[in-house]
């Protein structure tokens, strides 16, 4: 696969050694039964976490800075209902090889989330995809993808940044703390909510030790045309300062004929106590396999 300048996650090699060791010690504690296991494929080593019954149905594609140790909340309840895998993204914070282009990364990854169905051979799968992760998988086109759910989905529209959001990411990223931390995530919930405690600690130590990387641009109008043509369901919480739904319901709606659904009480962030919706919005295009939850 072609790829260009690479650049690496992480600020130093000491920094790698720290969230790798993070990810897998939070991996090890989790109170569910899980599997992990790495897959070659042409732009390195990829981690893949699963658990749940039966063959995979679901891949999650978690968003920027973010990974199967970050997300297993989503792991343990989409595998209550489907045998679901969470892709650590490559050139994000994880257990996967650490490069990623330094341009043209949307078209890149999805011909990498191509290879990894292939590679790991998940048929007839739900993709799921968070925020870049969405974009990810709506940059996807393999025959293997049956359907997708969209989750606070970048790709359609250019995020709204308020001048107060740059100004606590600066802090955050230039003076790493969990104070700054939570002062940032703040923007990432619904007013007057807290962020999660794992979201702080994880998101502290990703300042600390890795590079930022800039939110994805719009995808074509054209590969969201060709996208509209497998079962697809979009969401976006009511309170999300970065794609108000105001402004997400009608490019979804243009470019992939489907309506937008709006998750009361949530932000950007999907926060654990969301993630049984999540589940309701997801079993729309896949439905339990036998014996499922």
């Amino acid at each position: 696969m072609h790829t260009g300048a690479m650049q690496a996650a992480y600020k130093s090699a000491r920094g790698q050694r720290a969230v790798q060791q993070w990810c897998a010690e939070v991996i090890s504690r989790a109170n569910f039964p899980l599997t992990t296991t790495a897959v070659d494929t042409s732009v390195g080593r990829i981690q893949l976490t699963s658990a749940g019954a039966g063959t995979p149905r679901i891949v999650v594609v978690p968003g920027t800075g973010f990974n199967a140790a970050a997300a297993l909340p989503w792991l343990q309840t989409f595998s209550a209902h489907w045998r679901t895998v969470i892709v650590d993204l490559p050139g994000q914070p994880g257990l996967s090889d650490p490069r990623r282009p330094s341009r043209a990364r949307l078209p890149w990854y999805g011909r990498v989330l191509d290879e990894v169905l292939a590679v790991a051979q998940l048929d007839d799968v739900v993709l799921v995809g968070n925020s870049l992760g969405a974009a990810v998988v709506l940059a996807a086109g393999s025959a293997r993808i049956t359907a997708r759910a969209l989750i606070s989905p970048a790709g359609f529209i250019r995020l709204t940044v308020d001048p107060k959001v740059v100004v606590a990411s600066a802090i955050w990223m230039l003076r790493p703390s969990t104070r700054h931390t939570r002062d940032m995530l703040r923007w990432f919930v619904a007013p007057g909510q807290e962020p999660p405690e794992t979201e702080v600690e994880w998101m502290t130590l990703m300042a600390a030790s890795c590079r930022t990387t800039l939110a994805p641009p719009p995808l074509p109008a054209d590969l969201l045309a060709d996208r509209a043509d497998r079962p697809c369901v979009v969401a976006v919480g009511e309170h999300d300062r970065f794609l108000p739904p105001r402004r997400l319901a009608p490019a979804v709606q243009r470019t992939m004929n489907v309506d937008l659904r709006i998750i009361a009480g949530m932000g950007h962030l999907t926060t654990p106590a969301h993630l049984d919706e999540m589940v309701t919005l997801v079993a729309e295009v896949a439905a339990p396999r036998p014996g499922g939850g």
